[in-house]
């Protein structure tokens, strides 16, 4: 069997040791370089990648994507398409070989952990799927981009893991206009209606946000609650960014109505809650918020509905509403997954005499 790792690159020269070692299971390694300037192209002609070179104008990720993957062979049975910036856990390919020849599939998902603490501990994780057959795929979107084929699909879920390892100094400053673009081009297409409006949220822009998200919500093809559920929380945060307190506590509660499945919602209202002193309120919904054990596997979950922050506002609420005891459980749990912050170990101290009297 086939395997073809094939990806795109511009000036990820630090990146290319720690890529190519992860992905070198495969059978070759091709590289579409899009007009680096540091010594990418050398480190990875070095290593014995198979590297391509050509400029994208005007810049478009999936056409970068569709020229990098026409550069794979006809004759590859698996297509893996991955970032300079991510990393295989060892032992990937024959996982894939037998899982591909046994379900004969022609897209595969997997673990991809997107964001690691400094301890590589996953903090926001979701099932990736840009493993696919050579035929059948190509992408689509200028930015965000997606799979998408003609024919119909088999994916299957395999138990391989890749990490990701951002550059924090990499801008994203052509996302916006690329969403810009996505959403003129389709303008009904839920996705990116959904992107472009967290996108200005990103950006401060909270009155684009707001009108954006509203159509994400209008379309009729707007029916996955769980983004349906992050675009109203993404316009509670829009809201209370303008000062509009209400609307902000209205649109939070219409995202725990939309998906009761999900912690954020719950989350989001009840840290409103505890700046307006309504302990009790927040109280009743971190409870609820705590009895949820499972994080989404799809990319709508966030860290601070799982790290140090949730039990950091759980441990308030217990306080300011004389649950004490638990206070110190969260506090401590707090703790447990961020030591570095001063502040929580500042709280327990505060919080251990009330427990004593």
């Amino acid at each position: 069997m086939k395997v073809i790792v094939y990806a795109i690159s511009k000036n990820e020269e630090k990146f290319v040791d720690r890529w190519v070692n992860s992905m070198q299971e495969a059978d070759e390694i091709i590289v579409l370089d899009t007009g680096s300037t540091d010594h990418t192209v050398e480190e990875l002609k070095k290593r014995g990648v198979t590297v391509y070179q050509e400029t994208i104008f005007p810049w478009r990720f999936d056409t970068a994507r569709n020229e990098s993957l026409a550069k794979v062979p006809k004759d590859a049975d698996i297509c893996v398409a991955t970032d300079l910036d991510e990393v295989f856990v060892p032992g990937w390919r024959a996982v894939l070989e037998e899982y591909w020849e046994r379900e004969k599939p022609t897209r595969a998902r997997y673990t991809f952990n997107w964001k690691l603490d400094e301890e590589n501990r996953p903090r926001v994780t979701f099932l990736a799927n840009k493993i696919h057959n050579r035929t059948d795929y190509h992408w689509k979107n200028a930015v965000h981009e997606i799979l998408t084929s003609q024919k119909e699909e088999k994916e299957i879920e395999i138990p391989i893991t890749l990490n990701h390892y951002p550059d924090a100094t990499k801008s994203r400053g052509s996302y916006l206009p690329l969403l810009e673009i996505s959403v003129e081009e389709e303008p009904d297409n839920d996705r990116n209606l959904h992107y472009l409006g967290r996108e200005y949220m990103y950006y401060g822009k909270w009155d684009q946000c707001i009108a954006t998200l509203h159509r994400h919500l209008k379309c009729k093809n707007a029916t996955w609650k769980d983004e349906r559920c992050a675009s109203m929380r993404f316009m509670g945060r829009a809201y209370q960014a303008k000062g509009y307190l209400e609307e902000a506590e209205a649109w939070w509660k219409l995202a725990i109505e939309e998906a009761p499945y999900l912690r954020e919602g719950y989350i989001e209202l009840a840290g409103l809650y505890v700046n307006q002193n309504k302990y009790g309120e927040a109280y009743d919904l971190l409870q609820k918020a705590y009895q949820i054990k499972e994080k989404s596997k799809s990319y709508i979950n966030e860290e601070f509905a799982w790290n140090d922050a949730f039990y950091d506002l759980f441990s308030l609420a217990a306080f300011y509403t004389g649950h004490y005891e638990e206070a110190i459980e969260y506090v401590k749990m707090a703790i447990s997954l961020n030591n570095k912050e001063e502040r929580y170990q500042k709280n327990l101290e505060l919080m251990y005499p009330y427990v004593l009297n």
